[in-house]
């Protein structure tokens, strides 16, 4: 028989004994596929895609979301797979319940985080390395794991997500412990159902995250605390459901609500249960002035070193997640606690937060391998936190660029600054027209119209770096400038307090006016009229407007894009019994991430902040160093927030004119600056860039002043070492006596986790971490740059009485090359600063 005949047969015998295979597989254990498909955990590949990531829509605003593993086969034990599910970007979701599709036979446990920009964009990928799940900062949603009870949410409450929250994307992170269940090679396809809904929500669910960073665990110790505490600044939040994560020496975790010295208990749970997210004590409510406070407790028995606050199965953490949900006027889905409590306030826990959890050895070995569940998302947090701590580090102090601008900008009395869409510096000033004691009669009115406008350029674009200008406009339009602010479409807002308007100028340098509100040179206190307003900010996404009116009115007043009137308000106040008015609403400022309004009112010395949609009080800044005159404020939303302000000369009290740097949430004052050549005289405004350099204009002095974290202005040739060289030089030195100086708070961070934590680390570093060595190597380093630097100031001499003219060959090695590129570069570069 040919060969190829032969084939044919051995083909057909191949097929039937595959069938037959099957079928008898099917009768043996029809119980178990059973099963299996009443947990949705599918073992047909197309058919687990095909369920997966689907959208069943009930009505016109109700719709279930699936979110499944794509089929996939876990290789080994303890594997760590996610996957990542775009959300419609085009309009507002809320997740209004969870309904797990796993099966404790096979999936130890998952988590659903929200984000915007996942790390991978496969299908599925290996997320229990250090690629984690996001590359962004991640919330987790939802957390599911062997006998816990599911994740409900209260009525008319939802997670919002989509177009306007800040998430994109939904990330399944799902934890195969023992992968015995996949002997059978079925694929898995274990999720989540989300219940949702496109009807506004009237309740908003979000996190609030209290974590410890510097708990020092000593070996054979018999218990540690690890006690975090912070004062509440919000809205009122309403806990549904609670969260606790440590490592293994972790006994148990309570979370509490601190109100006229009173412990309410949010929750209390043993961490080494599963840990999914369980129902709070529904009696709890948390409002502004409260504390929110909670204590993990650790042993140390059995160890035989200190154990520190990491990432690491070897390291510990203590985490207490609070569920909660807050009126959505003025949600916030995110917010964080990392302040150790004070001995005194700890004095006063309940007993019960001491008291460890039993836990039953079946339960202690299921945990076992769920020291990395959420490791590398509680570890990204830390890194987070960090990061913004830096802001607040000795080493960070905003100086002044004395470099800057490097020519003269010819300015009159600087009125107002901006930022542009690209990046640059808008500055606002009067030109030779000055505000007198005879500019203005006491009705308000323009004294001094006979002048006409200022005919130079009031509105100067510049760069950042060096100053120079870019582009002029406005001349002869206005009479008394005062603020200015850009849109989105790179439109300048400004105020003219002698015309009583607002205006919206294109920014293309033909001066067209786009948009006038108020009646030129008239005063006046309705709803069309202005009496000398001072600011104008601008809502990012509406395009809505808000004027601080000013110095008559004593108002905020809100408009449309197109100029309507929506609604206006005065001042706030956080004591109840006594509102005390706006004086002067100068500065005017939009807090993006927070939907929030902040005003610098100027006579009374204090920053206060409303609700951007209702004018609702929020809260106020007053403090002592403003000296009861607070100029002009900006806002950054790096970390927790960060508000910049200046102060101006008060007739009552003397206090130095300085730049503050003050902390949204604590309203703290982490940093104060000023000038260093000459002093501020009227510092009028104050802008922050995306580089982190600020900007303040000073009408007494007619200047602009430049102010950084970075020490690269210093105006000196550094005896041959090119710039960029001394630079890095100095970030180590910097490193190494931050590391010293930071060991007491944060000793487990500094010993312990890798330097990947410290700023600029160095190639050695990385190699083996230096302990309790910051001061050393700094001194070690200054000494030898001595003769370095003497080395390097002989050679130049030399050079120069050789060639009489210090020509110096460029070549890239050698002392020559060095001062060759002095001359080539460095120098260019100090130029450039």
């Amino acid at each position: 028989m040919p060969t190829g005949m032969m084939g044919v047969p051995v083909f057909c015998v191949l097929v039937l004994a595959f069938i037959c295979n099957s079928h008898s597989r099917e009768i043996q254990d029809p119980l178990d596929r059973f099963e299996r498909s009443q947990k949705d955990i599918l073992s047909d590949p197309s058919d687990c895609v095909s369920r997966t990531k689907q959208q069943v829509f009930t009505n016109s605003h109700n719709f279930s979301l699936d979110i499944r593993m794509p089929g996939v086969v876990p290789t080994g034990a303890d594997t760590y797979l996610c996957t990542a599910f775009p959300l419609p970007t085009s309009r507002d979701a809320y997740i209004v319940d969870f309904i797990p599709r796993a099966s404790m036979d096979t999936v130890h446990h998952m988590l659903l985080f929200g984000c915007q920009t996942p790390v991978s964009t496969s299908s599925y990928w290996d997320c229990g390395s250090v690629q984690g799940t996001c590359e962004d900062e991640a919330s987790i949603m939802y957390a599911w794991a062997r006998n816990a009870p599911p994740t409900r949410l209260p009525r008319d409450v939802g997670f919002k997500v989509g177009r306007n929250s800040g998430m994109s994307h939904l990330v399944l992170q799902i934890h195969y412990g023992d992968v015995s269940a996949f002997k059978d090679h079925h694929r898995d396809c274990s999720g989540v159902t989300l219940r949702m809904t496109s009807k506004l929500q009237p309740f908003i669910a979000g996190i609030y995250l209290l974590m410890s960073v510097d708990t020092v665990i000593l070996p054979g110790k018999r218990v540690t605390n690890a006690d975090m505490a912070c004062e509440y600044t919000s809205y009122p939040i309403y806990p549904f459901a609670f969260r606790t994560h440590t490592h293994r020496l972790g006994k148990v975790v309570s979370g509490y609500r601190i109100r006229d010295g009173k412990w309410n208990l949010i929750g209390r749970q043993s961490p080494q249960l599963p840990q999914a997210f369980y129902p709070a004590n529904e009696e709890v409510n948390v409002k502004y002035g409260d504390t929110i406070a909670a204590r993990c407790v650790f042993t140390g028995e059995g160890r035989t070193s200190k154990t520190y606050i990491g990432g690491t199965s070897d390291d510990e953490m203590c985490n207490f997640y609070i569920m909660y949900y807050m009126d959505s006027k003025h949600a916030d889905p995110y917010m964080s606690c990392m302040e150790s409590g004070s001995r005194d306030l700890f004095q006063h826990i309940p007993a019960e937060a001491n008291v460890p959890i039993a836990v039953s050895p079946v339960h202690m070995n299921s945990m076992m391998h769920m020291g990395h569940s959420t490791d590398h998302q509680d570890n990204q947090l830390l890194l987070d936190k960090n990061k913004a701590e830096q802001v607040l580090d000795q080493d960070y102090h905003l100086e002044q660029v004395s470099a800057w601008p490097q020519s003269s900008l010819q300015l009159g009395q600087v009125s107002g600054l901006a930022l542009d869409s690209d990046a640059n510096l808008v500055i606002f000033h009067r030109g030779d027209h000055h505000w007198g004691e005879g500019s203005f009669n006491s009705q308000a009115r323009y004294e001094q119209r006979s002048q006409g406008p200022i005919q130079q350029s009031t509105i100067l674009v510049v760069d950042l770096s060096k100053g120079n200008i870019l582009k002029a406009s406005g001349r002869d339009m206005f009479y008394m400038p005062h603020g200015i602010t850009t849109d989105k479409e790179n439109n300048y807002w400004v105020t003219d307090v002698a015309l009583h308007q607002v205006l919206k100028v294109s920014s293309d340098g033909r001066d067209r006016l786009l948009l006038a509100l108020g009646e030129p040179f008239t005063p006046g206190s309705d709803n069309q009229h202005f009496c000398q307003p001072t600011d104008v900010a601008v809502d990012t996404e509406t395009g809505a407007i808000f004027v601080s009116d000013g110095y008559c009115n004593n108002r905020i007043l809100k408009f449309s894009a197109e100029g309507k009137y929506l609604s206006h308000w005065g001042a706030g106040s956080s004591d109840r019994k006594r509102r005390i008015p706006f004086q002067i609403p100068h500065s005017l400022v939009f807090l993006p991430d927070r939907q929030e309004v902040c005003v610098a009112d100027r006579d009374n010395g204090r920053i206060q902040c409303f609700i951007a949609q209702t004018g609702e009080f929020i809260k106020e800044i007053k403090k002592e160093e403003f000296g009861g005159q607070v100029f002009a404020i900006a806002y950054s939303p790096a970390g927790d927030g960060f508000i910049f302000a200046v102060n101006g000369e008060s007739p009552y009290r003397s206090t130095p004119l300085r730049g503050f740097v003050i902390d949204y949430s604590t309203m703290d004052i982490v940093d104060t600056f000023n000038p260093e050549k000459k002093e501020f005289k009227m510092p009028h405004d104050i802008v922050e860039s995306s580089d982190g350099s600020v900007f303040v204009g000073d009408a007494g002095s007619k200047s602009v002043f430049k102010f950084t974290s970075e020490k690269l202005h210093r105006s000196v040739k550094k005896a041959g070492i090119e710039v960029q060289e001394l630079d890095e030089i100095e970030a180590f030195v910097r490193t190494k006596v931050r590391s010293e100086h930071n060991m007491s708070k944060t000793a487990a961070i500094q010993e312990k986790q890798t330097v990947s934590l410290q700023p600029e680390p160095q190639e050695e570093e990385k190699k083996k971490p230096i302990r309790g060595q910051g001061v050393l190597p700094a001194i070690i380093t200054t000494l030898l740059l001595v003769p370095l630097l003497l080395v390097m100031s002989v050679g130049v001499f030399v050079c120069w009485r050789k060639n009489n003219a210090c020509e110096v060959k460029t070549e890239p090695s050698s002392v020559g090359g060095i001062l060759g590129r002095i001359r080539g570069k460095a120098m260019g570069s100090l130029c450039e600063l």
